[in-house]
């Protein structure tokens, strides 16, 4: 990586992703970050991946169901037995009711069949109280899954089935039609026969299943639709969306979750096309470790504020594309981007008094491996001060890989309150940060030590921008990050060869007294020390700020 002052990109403005810091559209609310089946169990996957994403909403089985997709070899997530986890994460859960029944397409048994199965979804949910299922969704791509021959016309049943559910639940919110692509003739017809029986669905779904490109136009069709019938506007959430060659592969998804939010989407979720439990296949498995495309929507994930404009070098859909937040300081901008090929930049302008006269800007990106392939983490590209310039900076991306995902970090420019070197030590053991032994070899574990002043206690901090530092052993010149680059807690600290990766920036975090918290950029995780010992020779490792005494250090320059 480097931290110098650069210039200006050589990227022609065909292929130049422009973000208007001051041009704010909508709250931050991770519309696109969720999925179908994304949840497997209340533990499955791990909180430690799901809440770091920030999820919106996720699509489940219906409480009992017996659904039994993609030939899963048991039902799973279900929707009450998921709820906690989603509710852990700040995430909705949507009762997908038609997944009581086993088979796909959908058997039909009969109407009391049915009725009784939407009876017995209704109570299960209004017994178990979870606020966080915010709606039922009463029947799964009719376009093609309804059997019109034996159940009747479907929008006739539609409001058979509504007028049900809200007998049993007069509050309850239900989302419809969800087919499974949009159609402007079959969306109107329906629409206007839940008007003449007063079925009107609280959110209007469908799935986009075929690519981005036709999104915006969709959106845009349906609000012409409900204006013409004299609709009030309805949210709109896209149950499924990307493909199967998509998922997993984060420059392939950028362009979704950068429509969905210019759009004006409620939330939407990543397709259910292998296993339950994968976060909208960003995880390699059933709870399983993250792919490339898990990085990105983690970096979408840390977007607070407001979503600002971004406008495509192109027709959205067919290329470069991203979304972009500010903070509400204004002095941090998030961009995620993609779907680029070659030599492009990214445009960030509007950016106002909180920058001053320069921007620093962390530029990373996350590897496209496949769906099944885990990725320990994103890769530092490069970071840097550029000098803003009305109020603009132009930040060159060269070699862009379309499959890979991007992420712009962009702070005020400013001097480092650290730089120097350092004896870090330990407030509840008074202990040194130290290497295994006085080890120097690359990959030797940290632990803490009784402090002796050997050059495997010092340790230099260095700046790159953005309040982040390199910690680098003085006796080796290796970097203190995370073994394997691990995200979770209890992952082992040791030193490395400073390859770049993500894991090993750093923030100090003032805590008081002199004492400071060392935060890792990869993980969100704390420095601290296993079982909180005060033993010489305990191992140093990353935990949960969750106010335990091993997570203080004192630097004192040395």
């Amino acid at each position: 990586m480097t931290a110098s002052t650069a210039s200006a990109s050589t990227a022609s403005g065909a292929s130049t992703l422009v973000v208007h810091v001051n041009q704010p559209f909508r709250s931050v609310t991770h519309v696109a970050s969720g999925g179908l089946y994304g949840l497997d169990t209340a533990t499955i996957p791990a909180d430690s991946l799901v809440e770091p994403l920030h999820p919106n909403t996720f699509v489940q089985m219906a409480p009992g169901g017996k659904q039994l997709p993609n030939g899963e070899p048991a039902p799973g997530g279900d929707s009450l037995v998921v709820a906690p986890e989603a509710a852990r994460a700040g995430a909705k859960v949507v009762v997908r009711m038609p997944d009581w029944y086993p088979n796909f397409p959908y058997k039909w048994v009969s109407w009391s069949n049915w009725l009784s199965a939407v009876d017995t979804q209704v109570k299960a949910v209004l017994a178990a109280g979870d606020a966080n299922i915010s709606a039922f969704e009463l029947w799964n791509e009719p376009d093609w899954t309804w059997n019109t021959a034996a159940a009747g016309a479907f929008d006739t049943g539609w409001a058979r089935t509504f007028n049900e559910v809200r007998a049993d639940d007069s509050s309850a919110v239900i989302q419809g039609p969800s087919t499974s692509t949009f159609n402007a003739s079959w969306m109107t017809t329906f629409l206007t026969d839940a008007k003449a029986s007063g079925t009107l669905p609280n959110i209007i779904s469908w799935h986009e299943l075929n690519g981005s490109a036709s999104i915006a136009s969709d959106v845009a069709s349906l609000k012409s639709i409900e204006s013409g019938l004299g609709i009030s506007a309805r949210p709109i959430a896209i149950e499924e969306y990307a493909t199967t060659s998509q998922v997993g592969v984060p420059g392939a998804l950028v362009g979704y979750i950068a429509q969905f939010e210019r759009a004006g989407v409620n939330n939407a979720e990543l397709a259910f096309w292998n296993h339950y439990g994968t976060l909208g296949d960003t995880l390699t498995d059933t709870g399983g470790s993250p792919n490339a495309a898990y990085w990105l929507y983690r970096w979408y994930g840390q977007m607070t504020g407001n979503m600002v404009t971004v406008v495509p070098p192109g027709t959205a859909g067919s290329g470069l594309d991203g979304a972009a937040s500010v903070n509400s300081a204004g002095n941090q901008v998030n961009v995620i981007f993609g779907g680029g090929s070659g030599s492009t930049a990214v445009t960030v302008s509007g950016l106002g008094s909180a920058f001053g006269s320069t921007a620093h800007v962390v530029l990373e990106q996350t590897v496209s491996a496949g769906r099944t392939t885990a990725v320990a983490g994103p890769q530092v590209i490069s970071s840097g001060n550029f000098t803003i310039s009305n109020g603009s900076v132009t930040v060159p991306v060269s070699s862009m890989n379309s499959a890979n995902g991007y992420h712009l970090l962009v702070t005020p420019g400013s001097g480092a309150a650290f730089a120097g070197t350092y004896v870090i030590k330990n407030v509840h053991s008074g202990m040194a940060l130290a290497t295994s032994g006085g080890g120097t070899g690359q990959g030797t574990l940290a632990v803490q030590a009784t402090a002796n002043g050997s050059g495997t206690q010092a340790w230099t901090l260095v700046p790159e921008g953005s309040g982040f530092y390199e910690i680098k052993n003085s006796a080796s010149g290796l970097a203190l990050g995370i073994q394997n680059m691990g995200i979770t807690a209890g992952g082992d600290a040791l030193i490395w060869g400073d390859d770049g990766s993500s894991d090993h920036l750093w923030q100090i975090v003032p805590a008081g007294s002199g004492q400071y918290k060392i935060e890792n950029y990869n993980s969100g995780l704390l420095l601290g020390v296993f079982n909180e010992s005060t033993s010489s020779g305990a191992q140093v490792l990353q935990w949960e700020d969750n106010g335990s005494p091993d997570h203080l250090w004192t630097l004192t320059a040395g």
